[in-house]
């Protein structure tokens, strides 16, 4: 049985199922795995990890532990009452108005991030004009629909990633800074924070960055450096201002004092680095690495309400589901008529229920003529509902081609 153990329960001997904390956060090839040796555990214990997962089927029994399976259930059923509390800004347009400018918003920041990154790499100045002219887009379209930029942040190549993690930390950003009805210039700030954040990352090799074996204690030390460099990168162009600092900063840090680089209590944390540490490890949660398998929008969602106990702004975490939804655009999910699903819109004041296109059944495994579903309204008559999210990869579906 999996179950869940606080971190002081945790000894050598017991088979570890999930260390339930981002990949950026520890050191390890795999999170699963048996606890061998009094350095893995000292590790662990030294990660901030507050709570973890363990197989009691390949070790002791631990008696006091809470059945994980009675822990998502109870994790569900909050997520539900909170998401109910509070309703997202209503888009000005369709996600199908809205995705083809979205999609060249899109391309056009991400040409403009790769740049800067290579740059960065070179040593060369960075141009800021042209961040401030793709966050000036990127503003424009979450302010009609920001499903449609949100649809496409899953679209990362491995070997791609850190410049595309920084596009979607930016996209959602702004997003999030929207959602929460913040200023103008301070939205304009947090974009570009966001766009910035992990340039320091371009002072690590390849060859660290992506390493698929288990990187050694001074390679994870390097890793965590970078958002002190990335810091000195832009405190020489002279022309970043405080919030993007303060982001690149301090992305890392978590309000019960556990990240890094400054070890900060939550209430040395400003508004915007908290709200980056959220947004910077939903992006890198959902996101497939070459040793990290990206988990789906609504299980990394239930798993940052699980930390906000402890790592992340428990409010803030709220308003960050709240704004992109239980069940974001582009999430496959399941239906009780055995379909699959695509969520192609938000339903207002339903978040539980929002708009689906199907494009499969699991009943005849054959994909069947799309046929947008209105849940709300189906939920109203009794003849349809979301009853799970499915990962896109196990269907071999596009999602994308169905929003």
């Amino acid at each position: 049985m999996i179950k869940k153990i606080d971190i002081n329960q945790l000894n050598r001997g017991m088979f570890i199922h999930d260390l339930n904390c981002g990949w950026m956060v520890h050191p390890f090839l795999r999170k699963q795995f048996l606890l061998d040796s009094d350095e893995d555990l000292a590790t662990i214990r030294g990660l901030g990890v507050r709570e973890l997962f363990i197989d009691t089927a390949r070790v002791d029994d631990v008696p006091s532990a809470r059945p994980a399976r009675k822990e998502a259930e109870a994790v569900q059923a909050a997520m539900v009452q909170v998401a109910n509390t509070q309703n997202a800004p209503r888009p000005r347009t369709t996600v199908a108005e809205e995705k083809d400018r979205a999609k060249k918003i899109h391309e056009r920041t991400s040409q403009v991030v790769r740049g800067l990154m290579q740059d960065v790499r070179l040593g060369k100045a960075i141009e800021i004009s042209n961040v401030e002219a793709v966050v000036e887009d990127i503003t424009a379209s979450v302010t009609r629909n920001s499903g449609a930029l949100v649809s496409l942040l899953r679209l990362k190549d491995a070997d791609d990633y850190t410049f595309l993690h920084c596009v979607s930390v930016g996209t959602l950003m702004i997003t999030f800074a929207h959602a929460l009805g913040l200023d103008a210039e301070t939205t304009r700030q947090a974009g570009i924070g966001g766009l910035l954040h992990d340039v320091g990352k371009m002072k690590i090799a390849d060859s660290i960055l992506n390493k698929p074996g288990r990187l050694t204690p001074e390679e994870f030390e390097l890793i965590k450096r970078h958002p002190v460099d990335g810091h000195a990168v832009l405190v020489e162009t002279g022309t970043v201002g405080p919030h993007p600092l303060d982001i690149t900063l301090h992305h890392h840090e978590r309000v019960d004092g556990s990240g890094y680089p400054d070890a900060l209590p939550g209430d040395r944390i400003s508004l915007l680095a908290k709200m980056a540490a959220i947004v910077d490890v939903y992006d890198a949660i959902t996101s497939d690495r070459c040793y990290h398998k990206g988990i789906a929008p609504t299980a990394a969602l239930g798993k940052m309400f699980e930390w906000a106990k402890f790592h992340l702004d428990e409010s803030l975490v709220h308003q960050f589901m709240r704004a992109i939804g239980i069940y974001p655009v582009g999430t496959l999910v399941r239906l009780e008529s055995g379909r699959l699903g695509v969520v192609v819109e938000q339903s207002e004041g339903n978040p539980l229920q929002p708009k689906v296109k199907t494009c499969f059944s699991t009943r005849s495994n054959t994909y069947v003529v799309p046929e947008i579903i209105d849940l709300a309204r189906a939920a109203r008559q009794g003849t349809d509902k979301i009853v799970g999210h499915e990962l896109p990869e196990k269907w071999g579906i596009d999602t994308l081609a169905f929003v």
